[in-house]
């Protein structure tokens, strides 16, 4: 995939003549993007989901979990984008130049699979938020789903960019609802940093994997490399995109953090046991107030849209650049058959199953979070051997500290995953 938008360096605002410390933020600005927009839209319905989930069965006992994975996050994401600006092709691509064909082909396959169940899952997010405020999913669902195809087939990177950085600034609507229920902060304060081993369970070993799962997907380690490939991102400006990754990975612990605050100060303080993300939004009415509800439900929408866009965008980049097929929201359909055409197949398929009648979909919701979290292990090896390939990465390498961390990550991930199939196959306690 090429960028179809030239290099920053040669963009009229870099050439201006601006005081310097104003240049830096323009130029800042105009690279933000990717990374903020990669790490919120974790915040997806399944995440949503998952985060209510949380909150209302343990409360604020797992929100020091919330730290770590912040940081994981940011070193993947950092890691994916350095790839990208550096050797200019996207991660399936390199997968596929490195690794083979093969290994790029059943790799896409379960990615495939694991991100048509995502797409469900949002959908789902988007018919139960519009049933909140009254509005069918036969309604709901499929104008949704014509706007999403509408912007991509319609638009271009940029225009499709700045709808995504739309989407992000309404998930204040939940640092906004955290702030109307008023919960224990100093509580708050010290579950977020300091773990609390005593009270952890087998039970919360899923809700772990999942948090995990949902905050460092498989397909955003994709999306966010191909995004500053076709953004035009270059080495000059490789500090500003690690800024960018900075932001958008904190600006998502916090919704995340607002998310369980919101479940944790109202529905498990008074026992209120829930099946889906519209259950959480529906029950923080008498327990919070209408606002607080209205905002949650308000959330659930933007990010079901959110998601339900993006990452049948996502699977679409890293299926053609894995298949060596030409890729790109700039180009044609007839440049580009088969980016387009996977991408309507997931809309068509992940709204079309929603519309089925009496489709439950609460548990593909958390279960395709716990997926996501026993892919990422896989796909971040393929991250950690690419970024110390000399060859892909010049002097860009990572430092043998940036090693150690990133292994240290995908051991504790495999070890929470295993934990998780220990618990549910080989223990009485059925943890899903």
């Amino acid at each position: 995939m090429t960028s179809c938008h030239g290099s920053w360096e040669n963009s009229l605002i870099t050439r201006a003549r601006y005081p310097k410390f104003l240049k830096k933020i323009i130029i800042l600005l105009g690279i933000v993007g990717p990374g903020l927009i990669t790490a919120n839209i974790d915040n997806d319905a399944g995440g949503i989901a998952t985060y209510s989930l949380a909150g209302s069965q343990t409360g604020y006992r797992l929100l020091w979990v919330l730290l770590p994975i912040t940081i994981a996050l940011i070193m993947v994401q950092e890691m994916s984008a350095r790839m990208g600006i550096v050797s200019g092709k996207g991660l399936a691509d390199l997968i596929r130049e490195r690794f083979g064909l093969k290994i790029t082909f059943y790799s896409l396959i379960f990615l495939v699979i694991a991100d048509l169940g995502n797409t469900m899952a949002e959908f789902a997010g988007i018919a139960a938020a519009g049933e909140i405020f009254g509005i069918s999913k036969y309604l709901s669902v499929p104008l949704c789903a014509l706007f999403v195809w509408l912007l991509v087939f319609k638009g271009n990177y940029k225009i499709v960019e700045r709808v995504f950085l739309a989407g992000c600034s309404v998930y204040l609507c939940y640092i906004v609802s955290g702030f109307l229920i008023q919960p224990d902060w100093a509580l708050v304060a010290k579950s977020v940093l300091i773990p609390d081993f005593q009270g952890f369970s087998g039970k919360d070993m899923p809700i772990v994997v999942g948090l995990i799962g949902t905050s460092i997907t498989p397909w955003m380690q994709f999306y966010i490399q191909s995004a500053v490939v076709e953004k035009g991102i270059t080495i000059k400006h490789l500090s500003h995109s690690k800024i960018d990754v900075i932001v958008g990975c904190f600006f998502m612990f916090l919704v995340t953090l607002f998310i369980i605050i919101c479940c944790a100060a109202t529905l498990h303080q008074s026992g209120v046991v829930i099946s889906s993300a519209k259950e959480a939004a529906m029950a923080l009415a008498p327990l919070a107030g209408q606002y607080s509800s209205i905002l949650f439900a308000v959330g659930l929408f933007n990010a079901s849209i959110f998601a339900a866009a993006l990452l049948p965008l996502a699977t679409s980049y890293y299926v053609c650049e894995g298949m060596g097929w030409e890729s790109g929201v700039d180009k044609t359909f007839k440049e580009a058959p088969n980016f387009f055409l996977i991408f309507t197949g997931l809309i068509v398929l992940g709204g079309g199953v929603i519309l089925l009648p009496g489709i439950n979909l609460f548990q593909t919701l958390i279960w395709s979070q716990v997926i996501n979290g026993i892919l990422i292990p896989i796909i971040l090896i393929f991250i950690i051997k690419l970024c110390n390939d000399p060859d892909v990465m010049g002097e860009y390498t990572n430092t043998p500290l940036y090693n150690f961390i990133s292994y240290g990550i995908v051991f504790l991930m495999v070890f929470a995953n295993l934990a998780l199939l220990y618990y549910q196959f080989f223990t009485e306690l059925k943890v899903l």
